[in-house]
């Protein structure tokens, strides 16, 4: 998922956060206890949801109560999902090298052509 400013603002208070999710209160207490989530807290402790946060809630409670996968499996997903997403990061970047490289080899092997 592409994070953006917009999306980690932490906006919603628990109990709107648990009725867009459609679920009570307190199973979003309890997945931030085993480490699912770890809403912002206002000056005040309040808990604050941001949309990344929904979104993460939201797979856990499908991987959770849909697919029938538990608290450390719902981990392991998520860690190898953060993984994959770094490494299509690094993909990318390196793609970007060759581009590069590729373009900077074109102009030399011209180069060379042109002054022999």
């Amino acid at each position: 998922m592409k994070n953006n400013d917009n999306t980690m603002h932490p906006r919603y208070v628990i109990s709107i956060a648990a009725k867009m999710l459609g679920v009570q209160t307190y199973k979003l207490r309890y997945y931030e206890s085993v480490g699912v989530i770890s809403p912002s807290r206002s000056d005040g402790n309040i808990r604050l949801y941001s949309e990344d946060d929904i979104e993460r809630l939201r797979r856990a409670i499908r991987l959770s109560d849909e697919l029938g996968i538990n608290m450390a499996g719902v981990e392991v997903i998520f860690n190898l999902l953060n993984r994959i997403e770094e490494l299509q990061k690094d993909n990318d970047a390196l793609q970007q090298k060759v581009s590069k490289l590729t373009k900077e080899n074109t102009h030399l092997k011209k180069f060379i052509v042109d002054n022999q």
